[in-house]
């Protein structure tokens, strides 16, 4: 078994760990399940750091090239961005709902068929990199850790998908924390999570975060197909549903800035934007055809 796998299989547990005891520290109120659910979670970034650089390592090239790999990315950013969100606001509690998400991405990732997991030769399509890195690098001795557009833009844009399904776990506590305030409850086990007015606004923190990655992702992907495809845009199935993506947070962001949108409204469209994202991730790569199918 590659490294690799050896490390997926630790980070796996860790996240199992770490969704557990952010439950536990959420319901039972016990300062110390907090401060292990954190430990492990920076254990799990570590781990989950590991699998990249020993895929990278494996393969010759960066582990961004199929679901498995990309998945993998997606648990990275959504692990780095909550531990940011924690580090600066100290609400645990939030991470009973991302930790659970990243987890259910390593199970999604788990559950994929072996062929995605083992270590093959990089599809023709999809070798390209910055020739000045790899002349830099081979100074040193790690060529095959440089770059290309391919991975400049699976990287900003999985960067941008983890900011939102942030959002999207923020977005689920303030409906429910809202419908609370609203019928009045101010204790009970939602008497951890933030006011409303809290989670409306760091729930437009991440989207405004994550929104330029996306739309740096969309334009290198764009210079990386017309480079693999001779055009830069071809109305690929991907292509298509990462316009339609990209706008429904632009209208997130356009309304809640020009319209004064906030609360329940900013809400649903922050969970339908994501919603957005599942189906353009597991939807179009197994649903329809197209350029990304190897994807």
């Amino acid at each position: 078994m590659v490294l690799s796998l050896v490390f997926f299989s630790f980070s796996f547990g860790f996240y199992i760990l770490a969704a557990l005891f952010y439950f536990g520290n959420w319901t039972l109120k016990k300062k110390w399940l907090g401060q292990l659910a954190t430990s492990i979670s920076y254990v799990a970034l570590f781990s989950t750091t590991m699998i990249l650089i020993m895929r990278a390592g494996e393969s010759g090239h960066a582990p961004f090239s199929n679901l498995y790999e990309s998945m993998v990315l997606f648990v990275w950013g959504i692990n780095l961005g909550y531990l940011i969100l924690e580090y600066r606001h100290k609400f645990k509690a939030i991470g009973a709902f991302v930790m659970s998400l990243a987890f259910l991405a390593m199970l999604s990732a788990s559950l994929l068929p072996y062929r995605f997991k083992s270590v093959e030769p990089l599809n023709p399509a999809l070798q390209n990199k910055w020739h000045w890195l790899v002349d830099l690098l081979s100074k040193v001795g790690l060529e095959k850790y440089a770059i290309g557009w391919l991975d400049f833009h699976v990287f900003t844009t999985f960067v941008g998908y983890s900011a939102f399904a942030i959002s999207f776990g923020i977005s689920i506590m303030y409906l429910i924390k809202n419908r609370s305030e609203a019928r009045g409850g101010k204790g009970g086990l939602l008497a951890a999570f933030p006011d409303s007015k809290m989670l409306d606004e760091l729930g437009y923190r991440t989207i405004a975060w994550g929104f330029p990655f996306l739309a740096i992702g969309i334009v290198s992907g764009a210079v990386w197909a017309n480079y693999a495809w001779g055009t830069y845009w071809s109305w690929d199935p991907k292509e298509t549903w990462s316009l339609i993506t990209w706008f429904i947070y632009a209208a997130y962001l356009h309304a809640r800035v020009t319209r004064g949108w906030r609360g329940k409204k900013a809400a649903y469209l922050s969970i339908a934007g994501f919603l957005a994202i599942l189906f353009l991730y597991w939807g179009v790569s197994f649903v329809l055809p197209g350029l990304h199918a190897y994807a």
